[in-house]
């Protein structure tokens, strides 16, 4: 395998998601199953790719990064700065090849699971049009070697989150919900797009390697180091929306409107880690101040929601709300300066929320079909509190739901041990180094919280016996 072979298989992963929209949205009423088919293959190939390329980058060419640009804009030369021209490409690295796996994967099962989920949906084609739109967007803002793409990306997930939360838009509250998740997404946005403005006043490029390029020779040609840090955080301030980080968090458990299947999409693997992997992607150019900041509005947000997610009855909610609190665990990671830690956890914890979400999914249409069954239109099927004993009645889903629930409480010989228990470590370092000691407690409370929470689901949905529990079968 060559580089250029590397670069051609990315490329592909970026375009097949895009091409199953393009296909569905103009001919999947026509198409058989309305189009399915294709958008499975299509991102089952893309799938194939992720792996091909995460094993020939790690065994043929770990350490280095290979990439792509061309020239877009020539603006000539420009007096005071000299040659101008805003460049793009694409860029391969280890952690480009580790995200591209995780999205792709994640992506495939939603796909999957919506095939028989979705089943006789009034808009089945058209969510799988947008199932492709959004993978299209979130594999872009994975790839790419330059601010300008990433933030079109950005701006282009926003829309195809809002397209897919607000799905069932008969429902004001859907349509409500996908109405707040992007307004909400557009004000972190702005700040990003000034920091982004910064960056290309003060170094005339865009591209990742250009701007790290230029700190590491020590050409920052800024007045004085606080517009480096303002850079920093504002373009975290991108990161606060899409992870939904504190105060921006209030759009994440509305996102519940949309089909579970979404909910597994956008909270695991795809939307929320933009944010998260905005941060790792822009860490070499965090100064100490900016990463103090960032691990404190992660520390925050970590707190807050997990202790909303102890008071919620809706299982849906509780998931959404242990979300923002793992994505704060992550955050918090990343600030300390535990940068491989912060990263681990995005990609664990994308395996277990996905699998949490579809599991929920599973229950909650189990409950729907036996209420239907019964004549009960007014009983909550997503109300854990109408659960009970369904551990007789669905084992597959009651067993994998309780694997996935050791992972993100870090019980030991979990994948989520180890990521939580790195980070952990991060903090207790950084609290020592810095006497910034609120955040490895609050991160040690939260990692309480977490079991507490997720065995409170466990407990009431699937163990005892309850009055309604005959009713799923």
């Amino acid at each position: 395998m060559t580089q250029e072979l590397l670069l051609q298989l990315a490329t592909a992963i970026l375009f097949l998601p895009l091409l199953s929209f393009l296909i569905i949205i103009f001919f999947g009423k026509k198409l058989p199953r309305q189009g399915d088919i294709v958008s499975l293959s299509l991102v089952g190939l893309a799938l194939a790719s992720a792996f091909a390329i995460l094993i020939g980058k790690l065994t043929l060419f770990h350490a280095e990064t290979i990439s792509y640009t061309f020239t877009w804009v020539d603006f000539g030369k420009v007096t005071g700065i000299g040659h101008l021209k805003l460049e793009l490409g694409i860029m391969v690295d280890n952690l480009v090849a580790v995200m591209l796996v995780v999205v792709t994967l994640i992506s495939f099962l939603v796909h999957l699971f919506s095939v028989e989920y979705m089943h006789g949906d009034v808009r089945y084609s058209r969510y799988f049009a947008y199932l492709g739109i959004f993978t299209f967007s979130m594999l872009g803002i994975v790839i790419t070697n330059n601010f300008f793409m990433m933030y079109v990306f950005w701006e282009l997930v926003g829309l195809s989150s809002y397209l897919l939360i607000g799905h069932w838009y008969e429902k004001k509250s859907a349509s409500d919900a996908g109405k707040k998740a992007f307004i909400v997404n557009r004000v972190g946005d702005v700040g990003m797009f000034i920091g982004i403005n910064i960056l290309w006043t003060n170094f005339h490029t865009l591209t990742f390697e250009g701007v790290f390029g230029a700190m590491k020779a020590g050409h920052i040609p800024f007045e004085s180091n606080p517009w480096l840090t303002a850079a920093g955080i504002l373009i975290f301030c991108g990161a606060v929306g899409k992870s939904a980080q504190f105060p921006l968090h209030v759009w994440l458990p509305d996102a519940m409107e949309g089909p579970t299947p979404v909910s597994a999409l956008i909270h695991a693997a795809t939307m929320v880690a933009a944010g998260v992997y905005l941060i790792a992607r822009t860490f070499p150019m965090m100064t100490a101040d900016a990463l103090m900041v960032i691990a404190y509005v992660g520390a925050i947000t970590a707190f807050i929601s997990a202790t909303i997610a102890i008071a919620q009855n809706d299982i849906k909610k509780v998931l959404a709300y242990s979300t923002v609190s793992q994505l704060g665990y992550m955050v918090m990671g990343l600030g300390v300066g535990a940068y491989t830690a912060g990263f681990f956890h995005l990609a664990t914890h994308a395996a277990f929320k996905a699998g949490l979400f579809l599991g929920a999914g599973s229950v909650i249409h189990a409950m729907h079909h036996a209420l239907h069954h019964q004549g009960d239109h007014h009983t909550d099927p997503q109300d854990i509190r109408n659960m009970g004993g369904l551990r007789s009645k669905m084992p597959v889903t009651f067993w994998t739901f309780l694997i996935y629930t050791l992972a993100i409480s870090g019980v030991p010989l979990t994948s989520g041990f180890m990521s939580k228990d790195e980070i952990l470590a991060g903090t207790l370092a950084y609290g020592n180094l810095t006497g910034h000691v609120f955040i490895p407690i609050v991160g040690f409370l939260v990692a309480g919280l977490t079991a507490f929470y997720m065995f409170r689901i466990v407990i009431l949905a699937f163990m005892g016996t309850h009055a309604d529990a005959d009713r799923c079968h």
